[in-house]
């Protein structure tokens, strides 16, 4: 019996020496895929804008019940200069006025005034607008604010000027805002 040897196709050849080289990309494009996969993430959840010295970190919004005409809005803002800032506005594209606010306890009854002068960022400091505190108030609203979107709007200082934002809209009693991984 007489036995034939057939070539092995390409595919079945023995790997070449750059094989090794081969093994090697795979291992640094796993890496990079690993850390694109946790990273980006976290990315995406990242919510902060900056102007100058002022960093605006994770505006959000509480969303509303269908026909409200009124919404809160809060921020953290730090002022890495050496020289003070004052937030004197804001808007939002859903809110025909915008007010900033304090809500304070006294004597037992919270009140909240309306703050015309605007509210101070001290040199090297921070401030936290947070439910009960100093609140960005939108009123005469011309929709809804829905959990999940994201709303167009601008913070006015003094010094840095007019930086534009979004406002994440949070659920309805929000005690601080959970999409940006920060508790305000």
């Amino acid at each position: 019996m007489t036995r034939f040897r057939l070539p092995a196709p390409e595919s079945c050849e023995r790997p070449r020496k750059h094989s090794s080289i081969s093994r090697g990309w795979i291992g640094r494009l796993t890496f990079l895929f690993t850390f694109l996969t946790l990273a980006l993430p976290h990315l995406a959840m990242a919510h902060d804008f900056s102007a100058g010295d002022i960093m605006i970190d994770h505006p959000w919004a509480r969303a509303t019940p269908t026909g409200a005409k009124v919404a809160g809005g809060y921020v953290t803002i730090e002022n890495f200069g050496n020289k003070p800032d004052r937030l004197i506005s804001a808007t939002m594209e859903a809110s025909k006025q915008v007010e900033l606010h304090e809500m304070s306890l006294t004597d037992g009854v919270m009140r909240m005034r309306g703050l015309p002068t605007g509210i101070l960022v001290p040199a090297g400091g921070r401030i936290e607008m947070k439910p009960g505190g100093f609140h960005i108030m939108f009123l005469d609203l011309q929709r809804q604010l829905r959990q999940g979107e994201k709303v167009a709007g601008t913070l006015i200082f003094e010094r840095a000027g007019i930086v534009q934002i979004e406002f994440q809209v949070d659920a309805i009693g929000a005690l601080g805002s959970a999409s940006g991984g920060h508790q305000h």
